[in-house]
C-alpha cells in the first residue's frame, strides 16, 4: 500500500539586498509487507535499582527567595522594583530601618539582584546535612559572578521551611561589556552552589511501620514485571513479591524482617527487562534518537525537494527635471524555483536501523528531512517503534 507525505520548509521571509531560501521536501513511503531487523535486541539486563523505585522513598522539591549582593555593578538596574523591597525587608530585619527615609527611593541596586532558589531533598535527609541549590536571577541583572546569596528559607510544597541557603556560588558563564559592546559566555545569571544548603527539617519515613513494600518501574511492561517478580522471589527464597499490575510490585516482607537488609537484596537483583521500541524526534532541533529495539520492513523512499528563492532588490525613481512628480523608492522582486531530482532509498528484508541511517546519510538528508522521513514510514506500518514528538 503506497502512502504520500508532504513536508514544507521554513517559509520565505522577504528581505532587501538579500535572498531568501524556502524548502519543500516531497516524501513518498511504499510498503513492501515482510518483517525485517530479526536480529535487533530485544532483551537487557539491569538491577532492579535502575530500573524501579521503592514507593515513599523519593525526593522533594524546595524553592525559596532571596537576595544575592557583592556584583560588580551588574545586578539589577532602579527599573525592577522587588530587589529593593527584599533589600529593605532584609534591612529592617538587621536593625536598620528606612521608614520615613526620602532618600530610600532613590537608592541604587546594582550590586545586589533578587533571585530564586531550587533545590532537591533526597530521601531520609536528617537536619545538619547538606544539600545543592541552584539561583536564577529574577530580574534583569546581567551577571550573578562573583555574588554571595544571603540567608535564603527553602520551602516545600506544603509551605514549611525545610532548609536555609547561603554562600558565595560558582558560574558556568561570564558577560562582560565596555564601551557598547559586550560579550556572552553561557548563561551568566544562573549559578549553582554547591552544599550551599543546610537541612533544618527531615520527611520522616520509617521503614519498619511499613507492612508492605511497593516497587514501582520506570516502564510500564507486564513481561518485564512478571520477571522482576519471579527474580525477586527466587533470590529471596520465599514467594513474597507478587505483581499488582504492568507497573507495581508488592513485597510482604516477615514480621521480623530487616526491611533495609530486605531492600539491599531486592535492589541488586539482575533481571531481564524488555524495553520498548521507541523512536524519539525533536523537530525544534531536529534531533532523532532511535533505540536499539526498533524494527523495519521492506520499504522504499522516495525523496525530493523544490528550492525557491525570492531576491528583492530597491530601486529610486527619479523624475525628470522640472517635472512635477516626486522621487520614489521602487521594491522590485524576483521569484526563482528550481526542482531537485528525486533520491530513492530501498530497504529490504533484514534492513536494520544502521542501513537506514547511512542510506539517510547518502542523499544528504538534513535533521528536518529525517523527522518527516521517520514520520512517513510510521503512517505507512514500516517502522515498529513508538514515535514520540518533544
Amino acid at each position: 500500500m503506497m502512502r504520500r507525505s508532504a513536508r514544507s520548509g521554513g517559509a520565505g521571509k522577504m528581505m532587501r539586498g538579500s535572498a531568501v531560501r524556502m524548502a519543500m521536501a516531497a516524501l513518498v513511503v511504499t510498503s513492501l509487507g515482510a518483517a525485517g531487523g530479526e536480529d535487533a535486541p530485544r532483551m537487557k539486563l539491569a538491577r532492579v535499582k535502575d530500573v524501579a523505585s521503592v514507593e515513599g522513598v523519593r525526593d522533594n522539591q524546595l524553592v525559596g527567595y532571596g537576595i544575592v549582593v557583592g556584583l560588580h555593578g551588574t545586578g539589577d538596574s532602579s527599573q525592577t522594583v522587588f530587589p529593593l523591597q527584599t533589600l529593605e525587608s532584609a534591612l529592617e530585619r538587621m536593625g536598620v530601618s528606612l521608614q520615613g527615609n526620602a532618600m530610600a527611593s532613590m537608592m541604587q541596586t546594582r550590586n545586589m539582584a533578587a533571585v530564586f532558589l531550587a533545590g532537591t531533598l533526597p530521601p531520609f535527609a536528617r537536619p545538619g546535612n547538606k544539600v545543592d541549590v541552584t539561583v536564577s536571577s529574577a530580574g534583569d541583572a546581567r551577571s550573578l559572578e562573583g555574588g554571595v546569596l544571603l540567608l535564603t528559607p527553602l520551602y516545600g510544597p506544603d509551605g514549611q521551611i525545610y532548609a536555609q541557603a547561603q554562600g558565595p556560588m560558582v558560574l558556568g558563564g561570564y558577560a562582560v561589556t565596555a564601551n557598547g559592546s559586550s560579550k556572552s559566555v553561557n548563561y551568566p545569571t544562573t549559578a549553582r552552589i554547591p552544599s550551599g544548603a543546610i537541612v533544618e527539617r527531615g520527611v520522616p519515613l520509617d521503614l519498619s511501620q511499613m507492612r508492605t513494600l511497593a516497587l514501582s518501574l520506570d516502564d510500564a511492561d507486564f513481561r518485564t514485571v512478571e520477571g522482576v517478580t519471579a527474580a525477586i522471589n527466587r533470590e529471596l527464597g520465599r514467594p513474597l513479591a507478587h505483581a499488582v499490575d504492568s507497573r507495581r510490585i508488592e513485597i510482604r516482607p516477615a514480621a521480623n524482617e530487616d526491611i533495609p537488609a530486605l531492600l539491599a537484596r531486592v535492589e541488586e537483583v539482575e533481571v531481564e527487562v524488555f524495553p520498548r521500541a521507541k523512536v524519539v524526534v525533536n523537530e525544534r532541533t531536529g534531533t532523532v534518537v532511535i533505540g536499539g529495539n526498533v524494527r523495519l520492513q521492506p520499504v522504499t523512499i522516495l525523496h525530493g525537494g523544490l528550492v525557491v528563492n525570492i531576491v528583492s532588490r530597491v530601486e529610486v525613481s527619479q523624475p525628470k527635471p522640472l517635472a512635477q512628480g516626486t522621487t520614489q523608492v521602487v521594491e522590485q522582486t524576483t521569484v526563482q524555483a528550481q526542482d531537485k531530482p528525486v533520491n530513492r532509498i530501498e530497504l529490504k528484508e533484514g534492513a536494520t536501523v544502521d542501513d537506514l541511517v547511512e542510506n539517510l546519510q547518502q542523499i544528504g538528508a538534513t535533521a528536518r528531512d529525517i523527522v518527516s522521513i521517520l514520520q512517513a514510514m510510521k503512517e505507512a506500518g514500516a517502522l515498529e517503534a513508538e514515535l514520540e514528538v518533544l
